[in-house]
């Protein structure tokens, strides 16, 4: 009898006792330029192409000459030439189309995240390259997605975690003053996360991100912090656990919990130390947009590698980070 089971990366079909193994690079974009501008081209043009210099949609002509460079268009609006890269994160790179949308791939299926030094050895490019190539990926992970969560009644948890040191948090102490602190949000009911890079965890910074990123009727759940205390009437409820008498599901009523964000953090601390290993604070946000794209989109919402890895190359579209601007950040 013929089966087809799907495994991440891997297509296994067989029959009886016989089984083939076909890798997901074995695709056509992952293989050659011409394939992986098709690719690119279908999903940041999908109407067709248009002049990223004028806005001409009409009078575009793909250029076909012997020693024209691939992918290049003209418009005879403005006479200006450009290609898909234009005006997205492949602008300006010198790396092939083609292993672009590997690391993508690589980026979106890799659930803890993949290295700088990894990405430098399979390419084998500069450790320059393949540090800024994470960066541009992670860029088009940033979602300026504004919508609030929690609406019609849902369940918004709320909580910090801590990781690496703040530059600006003073002498190692106890507690966790001079480590960076992240604050996240996660709906339950849409399954997405959204998190912020804050200098300290007090009210006048936490309130104004929750005002803006929850909805009035949303319910909030947190712990026993004071920070929440103070403003959780805004919402149309406010429970919490008190993690510090060892209570993580209230007796209760068992919708008491924070442990849906607190299983983020699980994988986000296990990223971030495990793999990436040391991150400056001015880059926090991307790191944390990283996990955040990956949890929002996840196979238990019925997102798989390949769709996850296309929905990030339309967000490519716009998103625009130079070299220069990323460094100095650093």
């Amino acid at each position: 009898m013929l089966h087809l089971t799907y495994l991440p990366h891997l297509v296994v079909c067989g029959q009886g006792d016989t089984a083939v193994a076909q890798s997901i690079f074995d695709e056509p974009q992952f293989q050659t330029e011409a394939a992986a501008f098709a690719y690119v081209e279908a999903h940041l043009w999908p109407d067709g192409a248009y002049c990223p210099h004028c806005g001409e949609c009409d009078r575009i002509k793909r250029m076909a000459g012997k020693t024209t460079r691939l992918g290049l268009h003209k418009c005879y609006a403005c006479k200006g030439q450009f290609t898909v890269r234009q005006g997205s994160i492949f602008e300006s790179s010198h790396l092939p189309l083609h292993l672009w949308l590997q690391v993508i791939h690589l980026f979106c299926a890799s659930k803890k995240g993949i290295s700088t030094r990894q990405i430098q050895r399979m390419l084998r490019c500069s450790m320059k390259t393949a540090w800024f190539l994470g960066h541009r990926i992670r860029e088009a992970m940033r979602e300026g997605d504004l919508a609030p969560f929690g609406g019609g009644g849902g369940v918004v948890e709320a909580d910090e975690t801590f990781y690496g040191r703040d530059p600006d948090g003073g002498d190692i102490r106890a507690g966790f003053g001079h480590k960076m602190k992240v604050l996240s949000l996660v709906d339950r009911n849409s399954g997405r996360a959204r998190s912020f890079v804050i200098d300290r965890v007090s009210q006048s910074e936490v309130a104004p991100i929750l005002d803006a990123n929850i909805s009035r009727e949303a319910v909030l759940m947190t712990d026993e912090s004071h920070i929440y205390r103070e403003f959780g009437w805004n919402f149309s409820d406010h429970r919490s656990v008190n993690h510090g008498r060892g209570e993580y599901v209230s007796r209760q009523d068992k919708t008491i919990t924070t442990n849906t964000v607190e299983g983020f953090f699980s994988v986000f601390k296990r990223g971030m130390i495990g793999v990436y290993q040391h991150c400056d604070k001015s880059h926090l946000h991307r790191y944390a947009a990283e996990f955040d794209f990956r949890y929002s989109y996840r196979i238990e919402l019925g997102v798989d590698d390949v769709a996850r890895a296309s929905k990030l190359l339309v967000a490519a579209k716009g998103k625009r980070l130079t070299y220069e601007t990323a460094s100095r950040q650093g």
